[in-house]
């Protein structure tokens, strides 16, 4: 059995001072800059290790020992008038900051560098960032390498009314419901035989195919989870092939990323801004058809076979089921998804 995902119960509700606001001045070219790094001890390449905390008095470390912990941490960082935020950690670590942070910083985040320290680091990959990236590394890039920008998923809990729950936002990069969840506690037992990254990618889909493939429509690799999906400031409902039935939904994968692990492409053609692929419950045979689709080289009649990729500013998602957000599971409900503030991360 592999180790279970880590599930919410419902969307975090963060408390914090948005008063605080981000870094808010230009640092003179010869000032050294000062930096604040969120270090998690329990993501995978740092366990076991100690982090260096005496690289320099410009330099801030915080080790929260619990998600509730990181919005008096970031809090710190912002009073400090930081100029580069780091993220020690994995695709969660990055949700976990980007959610805390959103009441703190607001639109005015101060530069972020990741190092990829988790199982899965979707993001740096898109980024280009090296697996053996450093602090230093990161601090030196900050000056000297370039910049990426992307607009994070905000995921926002509805109320009955349909308004906006207050405080009950997540942010992150990677969204996926219907077998996409199953897929995810499959990837765990992918991480328990020693597939990171892109091979654990490359190793899950595979399964998932396979699965797809051989097993019947009751089965639930290909019945998927009951949802609604509205799309856009007019809330136009996604459309249906009239495969299966009209109120499922095989799989749902939403990113703004323009380059995700094991090279897929998911989207197709589309790169910019938030992107989504929804599977209705397909035929075998469409099935067949999902690795090229997945190169981005699928038939052009791919939504009269059930498969639609799109792109949009927002879209409403009302689900029976749980969902994913960069690798864990959060519950059932109304939520509306759009994309958060642009952030400017350092790359090499």
């Amino acid at each position: 059995m592999a180790t279970p995902i880590y599930e919410f119960t419902q969307i975090p509700r963060v408390e914090a001072d948005a008063s605080r606001g981000g870094s808010g001045h230009a640092r003179p070219a010869d000032q050294v800059p000062t930096v604040g790094v969120i270090y998690n001890p329990r993501s995978h390449r740092n366990l076991g290790a100690d982090f260096d905390c005496g690289l320099s008095p410009h330099v801030h470390i915080a080790q929260p020992d619990a998600r509730a912990q990181l919005p008096e941490a970031l809090a710190e960082f912002a009073a400090r008038g930081i100029d580069l935020l780091v993220i020690n950690g994995g695709d969660g670590t990055v949700r976990d900051v980007l959610t805390c942070g959103d009441a703190i910083f607001g639109e005015d985040w101060p530069a972020i560098a990741v190092l990829p320290k988790g199982k899965t680091n979707a993001l740096t990959v898109d980024l280009g960032i090296p697996e053996d990236w450093t602090l230093q590394d990161a601090i030196t890039a900050l000056d000297r390498g370039g910049r990426v920008r992307r607009r994070p998923i905000a995921i926002t809990a509805l109320e009955q009314d349909g308004k906006a729950a207050p405080k009950s936002r997540v942010s992150g990069f990677i969204l996926g419901a219907g077998a996409f969840t199953i897929a995810t506690r499959a990837g765990q037992a992918a991480h328990k035989l020693g597939a990171f990254n892109s091979l654990a990618v490359g190793v899950t889909a595979l399964w998932a195919l396979a699965q797809s493939l051989f097993a019947g429509r009751s089965n639930a690799w290909r019945k998927g989870a009951r949802m609604r999906i509205n799309l856009g400031p007019a809330g136009v409902p996604m459309e249906h092939s009239g495969r299966g039935d009209s109120g499922m939904r095989q799989l749902l994968f939403a990113s703004t990323l323009e380059t995700l692990p094991a090279g897929i492409r998911p989207f197709g053609q589309l790169r910019n801004g938030l992107k989504l692929v929804a599977f209705d419950q397909i035929s075998r045979r469409t099935t067949a058809l999902i690795p090229l689709a997945l190169l981005g080289h699928a038939p052009k009649n791919l939504r009269e076979r059930g498969i639609h990729q799109l792109a949009v500013s927002h879209f409403t998602l009302s689900i029976d089921d749980q969902f994913i957000l960069d690798g864990e599971a959060f519950p059932a409900g109304d939520y509306r998804v759009d994309q958060g503030p642009e952030l400017a991360f350092v790359t090499p």
